[in-house]
C-alpha cells in the first residue's frame, strides 16, 4: 500500500511538473517578444516561434540583421572604441535627457554604466502578447517597428513626428518596443519590465504602488549582458521645461544616483533656451562628463575652472532649422578639435560631425547647482551669411515603405 501511495505521489509530481512546463511555454517573456521584434529569433518553446516562420517576420529580420550590421561596422564599433580611448573611468550613472528609447546610443558611448536614465515626452507604452494577436497585426506592427527606426538607423537621430505617427497606429505604442529592439540588438537579456512612477519628491514607485496625483510615468528595466552584469534601464515620460520639472519629482530622482555621466544628442537646442535653465543647471551640476553635440549645453555656460573641454571633429553650426543656435566660441574651440571616424547628431555626416568631451576637473568635489550659476550670455549670432541648409538626406538602408523628411528633431517637443 505504502509503494502504491509513493508511486502515486510522483506520477502526481510528474503531471505538475509538466503542467507548470506547459504554462511556462504558453507565456510570452519580455525577453522573447524584444527579440521577436528585434528580428532575433526567440526561445525555442516560445508561442512566438511559429510566427517566425511567417514571410513577414522573416523579411522584417533579414532587414533588421542588415541595417544593424551596417550601423555596428559604421557607427557603434567606433563610438565604443572612441569611448575606451577617451573616458578614464566612467560613473555607474549615465543620464540622458530628451533621449526618446535612444538605448543604443546611451549603451555605445556609455557601455560600463550600470544604470542608465533615459526621459522626453513619449509615453512608455506598451507591448501586448504578440502571439494572440491577428497575423495582419503583427505584420503591420513589424513594419511600424522598422518605418519609426529608419532615421536613427541611417542619422543616428529620431524624427518624432514620424515617430509618433508610427507608433500609435497599431496594436503596440510608446517608447518599450523601441526600447525592446535596441536592448535585444545591444544583446541584453531582459530580466524584468516593471511600471514605475514617481510622486513630486522623486520617490520611486514600482508596479501597482501608489505615487499620488499626476505621478510622472515611466518604466524599469533590469537587463543582464553577456558578461553577465545586471544593468537597470529607467525610461520617464516628462516635460524637461522649467515649469515641468518644477513638480515632476525627476530631477529629484536623478539626484539619487547622481553623479553620473550624461549625453546629449539631437537635442533640438533646447538647452540654449531661458525655458530649460533648470535642467541644464541639472546636468552641469550633477555630471562628471558630459558628451554632446552642439544642440546640447552652450559653450558659455561651462565654467573654465571646472571643465575641461576635448572637442573632437569639425563645428559647421547648427542645421538651417536652428540658425539662431550658432556659437562662435564653438567655432573658435574646433579650430583644435581631434578627429572623429563616425558621424552622430544633427550633422550626421562623419566630415562634419562636433563632439564635445567635457570633464569635470574636480569629479569628486560636491555637485551642487551653486557651483554652475553663471549669467545669461548675449546671444550669438553666426557672421553673415549663414551655412547653407544641408541637402536631404538619403533614404535609409534596405528598403523603407514610405517618405519621411526632417520635420521637428529630438524629443524635446
Amino acid at each position: 500500500m505504502f509503494r502504491l501511495m509513493k508511486i502515486a505521489a510522483i506520477a502526481a509530481s510528474l503531471i505538475l511538473a509538466a503542467v507548470v512546463t506547459s504554462r511556462a511555454a504558453d507565456t510570452v517573456t519580455a525577453d522573447d517578444t524584444a527579440r521577436f521584434l528585434a528580428g532575433m529569433q526567440p526561445s525555442a518553446d516560445s508561442p512566438l516561434m511559429p510566427l517566425t516562420r511567417d514571410v513577414a517576420w522573416q523579411r522584417h529580420a533579414r532587414f533588421f540583421d542588415n541595417a544593424f550590421a551596417q550601423l555596428e561596422q559604421r557607427q557603434l564599433s567606433r563610438i565604443r572604441a572612441w569611448g575606451d580611448a577617451n573616458l578614464a573611468a566612467p560613473k555607474s550613472t549615465m543620464f540622458y535627457m530628451f533621449s526618446g528609447p535612444d538605448f543604443l546610443y546611451a549603451n555605445a558611448f556609455y557601455s560600463k554604466a550600470s544604470t542608465y536614465v533615459l526621459s522626453a515626452l513619449e509615453p512608455p507604452g506598451s507591448v501586448p502578447d504578440l502571439s494572440r494577436l491577428p497575423r495582419g497585426a503583427v505584420a503591420a506592427a513589424l513594419y511600424n517597428v522598422e518605418h519609426s527606426l529608419s532615421s536613427v538607423l541611417s542619422f543616428s537621430f529620431f524624427i518624432t513626428k514620424q515617430m509618433k505617427v508610427d507608433l500609435h497606429a497599431g496594436q503596440i505604442s510608446g517608447t518599450l518596443p523601441i526600447l525592446y529592439v535596441f536592448l535585444a540588438r545591444s544583446g541584453k537579456t531582459i530580466r524584468s519590465v516593471t511600471p514605475a512612477a514617481l510622486d513630486a519628491t522623486g520617490a520611486l514607485h514600482l508596479g501597482n504602488e501608489d505615487a499620488g496625483g499626476n505621478p510622472t510615468r515611466g518604466i524599469r528595466i533590469t537587463v543582464v549582458g553577456d558578461d553577465g552584469v545586471e544593468k537597470t534601464l529607467y525610461y520617464f515620460s516628462t516635460d524637461l521645461s522649467n515649469s515641468g520639472v518644477k513638480s515632476s519629482g525627476f530631477l529629484q530622482f536623478c539626484a539619487t544616483l547622481a553623479p553620473g555621466n550624461s549625453l546629449l544628442k539631437s537635442a533640438s537646442y533646447l538647452l540654449h533656451s531661458g525655458n530649460f535653465t533648470t535642467v541644464r543647471n541639472f546636468i552641469l551640476a550633477n555630471s562628471a562628463t558630459i558628451i554632446q553635440d552642439d544642440s546640447g549645453i552652450p559653450l558659455a555656460y561651462y565654467s573654465q575652472k571646472q571643465w575641461r573641454l576635448f572637442p573632437f571633429g569639425r563645428y559647421a553650426g547648427p542645421i538651417s532649422k536652428f540658425p539662431s543656435a550658432y556659437q562662435p566660441r564653438y567655432a573658435e574651440l574646433f579650430r583644435r578639435a581631434q578627429p572623429i571616424d563616425f558621424g552622430i547628431g544633427y550633422r550626421w555626416r562623419t566630415f562634419e560631425t562636433n563632439l564635445l568631451l567635457s570633464v569635470r576637473t574636480n569629479p569628486d568635489e560636491p555637485l551642487t547647482a551653486d557651483t554652475t550659476s553663471v549669467a545669461e550670455p548675449p546671444s550669438e549670432r553666426p557672421p553673415s551669411p549663414h551655412p547653407k541648409k544641408p541637402p536631404r538626406p538619403p533614404m535609409p538602408i534596405e528598403p523603407q515603405r514610405g517618405g519621411g523628411g526632417l520635420f521637428w528633431f529630438g524629443w524635446g517637443r
